[in-house]
């Protein structure tokens, strides 16, 4: 069973309608007690850092996850999920992350060095490029998965940055260290490719 940590910032019910696809038994919960019986972890998230990291810290659940990852229990983080397990973001001013991967989350600057705007928020389909081999992209080639977000990882720990996608700059699409893991896409949303992300996480759940 999949755990889904509810701090009232996520897109729960595509990411639980996902896993009902599945037929993967989850359970969505702000309680360390109930998240406690699952066999993996999958931090959701939509809005701001620094919101987010006030709640995840004012509920101890920064504590939680820090500890339960430390167990060896899985993690995935979805979006700004993702974004919180970095050392820190400069997003409505510099807010300290979860830490597990070296890396800051970034605005797009929404100018090309020789001048010419883009859009931001980086909303819509784009190309998935494979940088390295990991269980969470086994069976996949390539691709196009769903974005939408206006900040971005910026890391110079490249081992960590499992696939990416080009928006102006080269964009952690997908992240990993360990048992920790990451997508600044929506894979409840990106069709075939995502679902088979999110099967494959299961999979890593399954295993540990």
């Amino acid at each position: 069973m999949i755990g889904i940590i509810d701090y009232g910032m996520g897109n729960l019910y595509s990411v639980s309608k996902a896993l009902e696809r599945m037929n993967y038994e989850y359970v969505i919960s702000d309680s360390p007690a109930v998240l406690n019986k699952t066999k993996g972890l999958i931090l959701p998230g939509v809005g701001s850092f620094k919101d987010a990291m006030s709640i995840l810290n004012e509920t101890g659940l920064t504590s939680y996850i820090k500890e339960t990852v430390a167990t060896g229990k899985p993690l995935l983080g979805i979006c700004l999920g993702m974004q919180l397990l970095f050392e820190k973001s400069e997003e409505n001013g510099l807010t300290e992350g979860l830490g597990f991967l070296k890396g800051e989350v970034i605005r797009f600057p929404g100018e090309t060095p020789s001048g010419e705007l883009y859009k931001v928020p980086h909303m819509g389909w784009n190309e998935l490029n494979i940088q390295a081999n990991s269980p969470l992209l086994a069976s996949i080639d390539q691709g196009h998965v769903y974005f939408v977000h206006s900040y971005y990882v910026n890391t110079e720990d490249k081992d960590v940055v499992l696939a990416s996608s080009s928006y102006d700059v080269e964009v952690p699409a997908v992240v990993g260290d360990g048992q920790v893991f990451g997508t600044q896409f929506h894979p409840e949303k990106s069709s075939d490719i995502g679902l088979t992300i999110l099967k494959n996480y299961a999979a890593v759940v399954e295993g540990r």
